[in-house]
């Protein structure tokens, strides 16, 4: 990996006591799955665990138990006697991931519509704006990042544990696809004007407005994607 994109992945989240095992494992979790969310490692690579430790500059320990976690994300594959590789993409994949997304954002989005409250609202509506910002200064880590915050903080607002926690996992493994579609002409435009449809629906208290939002901007990611193959 460049230089640059180690500094990328390494520096994005502040360091943490070497001596907080919790904190580094976290840590290290968040930043190797920043590093393939974004795609700066590789659908397909294998990945060496001591290249990792310089790369995001942390231990073997953490590392370890975060790939095992992210393994159980489905954006890395820990094979016998061949080591950790990274997931794959494929059409199919990102079709069943949208398929289930349709499901359980619909759910998340009439929840969401009848339990936001007044602070979930502002912090929604914080995302929309820090995710507008992010477009204008062409900053695609912080574009990804900013609707991924926007995603979860909807998710949130659901009151649903369990289906916050599927929303994670599934907007994690969903982000590597959208990172390919970036480039349809006009889909950032397409994604701005649908946050703003879904962040008024949502604090309309209107549920099928805030469903038919967030289905059609799932639909939009799917049109995206299928348009760069």
């Amino acid at each position: 990996m460049a230089t640059a994109k180690k500094n990328a992945v390494a520096n994005r989240t502040a360091p943490r006591k070497s001596g907080d095992g919790a904190s580094q494992n976290e840590l290290a979790y968040e930043r190797l799955k920043e590093g393939l969310t974004t795609l700066v490692y590789r659908p397909g690579d294998y990945l060496n665990t001591a290249a990792l430790m310089s790369d995001l500059q942390l231990g073997r320990t953490p590392l370890n138990h975060a790939l095992h976690r992210l393994a159980t994300e489905g954006l890395v594959q820990i094979i016998p006697r061949k080591g950790v590789m990274v997931s794959p993409l494929s059409i199919d994949d990102a079709l069943h991931l949208i398929d289930v997304r349709l499901a359980n954002e619909s759910l998340s989005a009439r929840l969401g519509a009848r339990r936001i409250t007044a602070s979930q609202l502002d912090a929604l509506r914080q995302a929309a704006a820090a995710f507008d910002q992010a477009v204008a200064e062409r900053d695609v880590a912080r574009t990804m990042s900013c609707d991924r915050q926007f995603h979860e903080l909807i998710a949130d607002a659901s009151g649903n544990p369990v289906l916050i926690e599927v929303l994670r996992v599934l907007h994690a493994r969903s982000q590597r696809f959208w990172a390919i579609s970036l480039s349809a002409p006009g889909h950032l435009l397409e994604v701005q004007q649908e946050h703003q449809m879904i962040v008024a629906a949502l604090a309309a208290g209107d549920a099928e407005a805030a469903v038919a939002s967030v289905e059609g901007h799932i639909l939009s990611f799917r049109r995206s994607l299928l348009q760069e193959r």
